[in-house]
């Protein structure tokens, strides 16, 4: 690299640290994060799962409630339960497996209860509600509770809430939305789900 093309470099560079600096210097509040992780793509439980580890690897506490998977064997849940993560999970596996819309929604008021008791709690610094989405789409849980739970938490507790189909409500409180994008995915080429990798 010609000293000519380093300079302009270095100051193309600049230009971007003194932005990202201002940025910085402008983001002074200070309180918990509401996020949603949506879309149609894999990986929006993962994604909020690899929060809750960072959120313990600092030492602070996590609580997860799990709605819909719950039958199903859950390596993060092996693993965050053994680092003192509270977790309630809904237990009924997947709606299409169960076609019992009064059980179902027994067992996700019940889990909800649970969730209400976490978001209350200001010794939580997070708390993940996987596939929370399902439930209020299905009308399981009624929106306007979810919503009140949300802005009535302690200030400095942080909520991702993961799921298809996030109610526009939800997407429009968050601080954060992410929206995973399906581009391409094993199970449509038929590949069976992996221990491990899927789950």
């Amino acid at each position: 690299m010609t000293d000519k093309s380093n300079d302009k470099h270095q100051q193309r560079q600049q230009k971007v640290k003194e932005q990202v600096d201002a940025r910085v210097a402008a983001a002074q509040d200070v309180k918990g994060i509401f996020q949603v992780i949506t879309g149609n793509g894999k990986g929006k439980s993962t994604s909020g799962f690899g929060v809750v580890a960072r959120c313990v690897g600092h030492g602070k506490k996590a609580a997860v409630c799990q709605f819909i998977k719950g039958t199903w064997e859950c390596g993060e849940r092996n693993l965050l339960q053994g680092a003192g993560v509270e977790f309630a999970v809904m237990n009924t596996g997947f709606t299409w497996d169960t076609q019992n819309k009064e059980a179902d929604t027994a067992a996700a008021q019940a889990t909800w209860q649970e969730s209400k008791r976490m978001l209350a709690d200001s010794s939580i610094d997070l708390v993940l509600l996987d596939e929370l989405t399902y439930m209020v789409t299905y009308g399981y849980i009624d929106l306007d509770e979810v919503v009140n739970a949300l802005n009535n938490r302690p200030p400095m507790q942080s909520v991702i809430i993961t799921g298809r189909a996030a109610h526009r409500t939800l997407t429009d409180l968050a601080d954060t939305v992410s929206e995973v994008r399906n581009v391409k995915h094993a199970f449509d080429s038929g590949i069976k789900a992996l221990e491990g990798f899927d789950y």
